[in-house]
């Protein structure tokens, strides 16, 4: 198990590159250089999209079901190192109000919350996945639903590649998802990495229910 790396990709969504030991001016560059490039605009809201605003992205048969969405949603934060992600396909994801919460250790070893806005998210990995392979897996799911909302409780591990035999991280990525009437959205994404003091209790390591 790689602790560095996970230890490094942790203190960077926690605490922003700048105040990582690991960061580097280089990385601090290319997190800067990527909020800027990001695109002011962003997925509509699921009531502006069912209205027909016109400014959201057409619904793509895999976001017309949580297997679809949670599919895309590993699949578009995990490639080889220095890959280049398709940041634009993770924010159509999101509602326009959309965000993900990482609860974890700092530094000092106390449990501390940081909201992040998908651009935040972006800009914070973007140093990280240019120097490592990242692919996130869902290895479980609980899911509830009830109307057009859904709470899922999706086991994720992490790997450096594909093919490496033990995950250097496991966790529980709890996601709220909403249905417009036309396809679902990520409203919001938090997520807890397991840890020896912490570990995963076996009802969120086998199966789909």
């Amino acid at each position: 198990m790689k602790q560095a790396a996970k230890a490094s990709l942790l203190c960077v969504l926690m605490a922003g590159a700048l105040s990582c030991a690991a960061a580097t001016a280089g990385e601090a560059a290319a997190a800067t250089a990527t909020t800027a490039a990001a695109p002011a605009g962003a997925p509509a809201a699921p009531l502006a999209a069912a209205q027909g605003s016109g400014s959201a992205p057409a619904a793509a048969p895999e976001l017309k079901t949580l297997d679809g969405i949670l599919s895309a949603l590993y699949g578009t934060i995990s490639g080889a190192a220095g890959a280049p992600r398709d940041w634009e396909r993770l924010r159509s994801l999101f509602t326009h109000e959309g965000h993900m919460v990482v609860h974890g250790p700092n530094k000092n070893g106390d449990m501390t919350t940081r909201v992040l806005s998908i651009s935040d998210y972006i800009s914070r990995v973007t140093p990280v996945f240019a120097k490592e392979g990242f692919y996130e897996t869902e290895l479980a799911r609980s899911t509830e639903t009830f109307g057009q909302i859904a709470h899922v409780f999706s086991t994720y591990e992490s790997r450096h590649a594909p093919d490496e035999a033990k995950p250097f991280q496991r966790g529980v990525n709890s996601i709220q998802l909403v249905n417009d009437g036309q396809r679902w959205w990520i409203q919001s994404l938090l997520w807890q990495a397991e840890t020896e003091q912490n570990p995963l209790p076996a009802r969120y390591l086998k199966g789909k229910h």
